[in-house]
């Protein structure tokens, strides 16, 4: 299965295209999409737009999987991310794609096995699975690679099946929203 993993951001936008096969991950391609500060806000969206829409059109991913927004007290911020967020769901809808959403500690729990797991943390364990000699750079990417895997392991029924045991260890609810399917 092909996941394009997506860290929605106004200013950058992390994405990865990650192959899955069995519980094995492989890095297609990743990197950012970036805005200039200085530029409109309608202007920076159509950006966005117009980039994932070449990355989906370039890699045909099958799923996509998109972080959940993170309360932020900057309003303004939450509200931009937002729109961000927005155009990366629509324009995957756009593409046929079916938009998978995790929360930042759902994905921390996939990939880390706790919630509340370090960003560091989180991006060695980004390196490690897919194997690469460094994290992806800049942050964003690592994290839209996370909510590939992330997606992956909630596809795949050992995956699953291992969220849900962490999850009962911890004598955490599954978390709302979360989307386990048996097979792919």
């Amino acid at each position: 299965m092909r996941i394009l993993g997506i860290d929605p951001g106004y200013a950058i936008m992390g994405w990865a295209v990650l192959d899955m096969d069995g519980n094995h991950f492989r890095a297609v391609d990743y990197g950012s999409l970036t805005t200039d500060a200085g530029t409109e806000m309608p202007l920076r969206l159509q950006h966005l737009y117009s980039g994932l829409i070449s990355i989906i059109q370039e890699y045909r991913p099958e799923e996509a999987s998109i972080e959940e927004l993170f309360f932020n007290s900057n309003a303004k911020t939450v509200i931009h991310v937002g729109e961000s967020r927005g155009v990366a769901i629509l324009a995957c809808v756009n593409e046929n794609l079916h938009v998978n959403e995790y929360t930042p500690l759902q994905i921390k729990q996939a990939l880390v096995g706790y919630g509340r797991a370090e960003k560091k943390q989180v991006q060695e364990m980004v390196k490690t699975i897919l194997n690469l000699e460094e994290v992806p750079k800049p942050d964003d990417t690592a994290d839209a690679a996370a909510a590939a895997i992330c997606h992956g392991h909630a596809c795949s029924g050992t995956g699953s099946r291992r969220l849900e045991a962490i999850l009962e260890n911890r004598g955490e609810d599954l978390p709302m929203g979360l989307k386990i399917r048996k097979g792919i």
